[in-house]
């Protein structure tokens, strides 16, 4: 017994100089691990000590525009979830098809890139994964940008990819030196956007130049001045909850045909294509140009800072400052899609979202791109161009967009909305016949 208790002294005095020497060190500031490093070095371990998964992704990997992004998110993926290793298959520019046969052969791949086609088809099928609960989980939902939330959820009402692509928009571009040196003022009503017309065509100078020999320019021009009075635009003349004849819609028609009667366009415009109507505007030949914000970088590179878009002119001042966030143009549902039969469910969507995420911020980021889905808080590599700068300032406001003519989801009605916006732009149709010709496909459009 009394061995027993010398030797639990000793062990006692021993545990007690070990416990006053860890805190003296610790005061000294030796290597002695914080709370805070260790739960780092714990979290590093479990990511290291995760079981090895592979997973199967289908994107695009064609260009620097996709290949740069996709290079990137994989690479921040390895940080974050280092056991996870992807397998590229690049997609095919076949319209869907190869990815179709993969669902029908039961080879989906655990995730793919998908549009609205791919996932009104696999819904269909029961091939994609319902995402509603990992948006909110991951917290994605809270990362969208709030104008773009029509890309993240569908007319259902559910979510099936996280975006990475924002809204594109239908802009109308200017050269500020043609305005400045006429003394046109750059137009916020349709009278003054009729004086502009009025003078430039006196003095040789063709007001508006646009690619009217494709049909969706016609119908981007049309939706413009619709969505002045109508921030929804042609889009519910497309889902049947608008008529031709209402008041918006034919109003549009009506200033149209007048701009058109009046010179706004250049001779044989119908008959132009991009390269022949971008001249124009390129070469200071014409005041105005219509086209999508993909437009910027060659306006920019052939007019310096000569070039810029304008907020669309209205009925009169009150309209146009209103319609200052209502856009033309817009995107749809898509993104990175999971397999409704991937094996962890949660794992694929957890990565799907991750790579979302981190291929839109180096959009943003290196690829001076503004048309992105989500929120991005890193700085800026690459700058933007003045216009693409007043655009990403632009997009957080936006309140509304519409649609661009591809994006339209009864084919019937946008055949004709096609022609008839076509119509308007040769001068020798009325608003009546206008009216007349959207209610004959109307009639399917619901």
């Amino acid at each position: 017994m009394k061995k027993m208790a010398v030797t639990l002294v000793s062990l006692l005095a021993a545990t007690s100089l070990a416990a006053c020497g860890s805190t003296n060190t610790a005061k000294e500031g030796s290597a002695t691990t914080t709370p805070a490093t260790t739960a780092a070095a714990t979290s590093a371990a479990v990511k290291s000590d995760a079981k090895p998964v592979k997973l199967r992704i289908y994107a695009q990997y064609a260009d620097e525009d996709t290949k740069t992004p996709y290079d990137y998110a994989v690479a921040e993926l390895k940080k974050e979830m280092p056991n996870v290793e992807l397998e590229l298959d690049i997609q095919a520019q076949d319209d869907g098809q190869k990815l179709k046969t993969y669902a029908a052969t039961g080879n989906l791949p655990d995730i793919f890139q998908a549009g609205l086609d791919i996932i009104d088809t696999f819904k269909k099928s029961n091939n994609i994964l319902v995402l509603d609960d990992y948006v909110t989980k991951f917290g994605f939902k809270d990362k969208m940008q709030p104008s773009a939330m029509n890309t993240l959820i569908t007319d259902d009402g559910h979510s099936y990819a996280f975006p990475y692509a924002g809204n594109e928009v239908a802009l109308l571009y200017y050269n500020k030196e043609l305005f400045e040196k006429n003394g046109v003022k750059v137009p916020t009503t349709y009278d003054e956007m009729m004086a502009a017309v009025q003078t430039f065509n006196g003095k040789g100078i063709t007001p508006l130049s646009i690619f009217a020999k494709e049909k969706w320019p016609c119908v981007a021009l049309y939706d413009m001045f619709v969505s002045r009075a109508e921030p929804a635009g042609v889009t519910k003349l497309d889902k049947g909850l608008a008529k031709a004849e209402d008041a918006a819609y034919k109003t549009a028609a009506d200033k149209i045909i007048e701009l058109v009667k009046a010179g706004m366009l250049p001779k044989g415009a119908t008959n132009l294509n991009y390269d022949q109507a971008a001249a124009l505007y390129h070469e200071g030949k014409a005041a105005m140009f219509i086209n999508g914000q993909w437009e910027i970088e060659a306006a920019t590179k052939a007019l310096g800072d000569k070039a810029g878009y304008m907020y669309l002119p209205a009925a009169d001042a009150a309209a146009y400052e209103k319609g200052k966030t209502a856009f033309s143009g817009s995107g749809g549902p898509g993104g990175y899609a999971v397999s409704a039969n991937t094996k962890d469910k949660e794992l694929a969507a957890k990565v799907a979202s991750f790579i979302s995420l981190k291929y839109a911020e180096y959009k943003y980021t290196n690829r001076g791109n503004p048309i992105v889905a989500t929120k991005v808080d890193k700085p800026i590599v690459k700058q933007f161009p003045p216009m693409m700068e007043q655009l990403s300032k632009d997009i957080p406001k936006m309140t509304s967009t519409t649609a661009f003519s591809w994006g339209l989801s009864n084919p019937k009605f946008k055949a004709a909305l096609e022609d008839a916006t076509q119509n308007l732009l040769t001068g020798n149709y009325t608003s009546d016949q206008f009216v007349k010709d959207l209610n004959k496909a109307a009639v399917t459009a619901k």
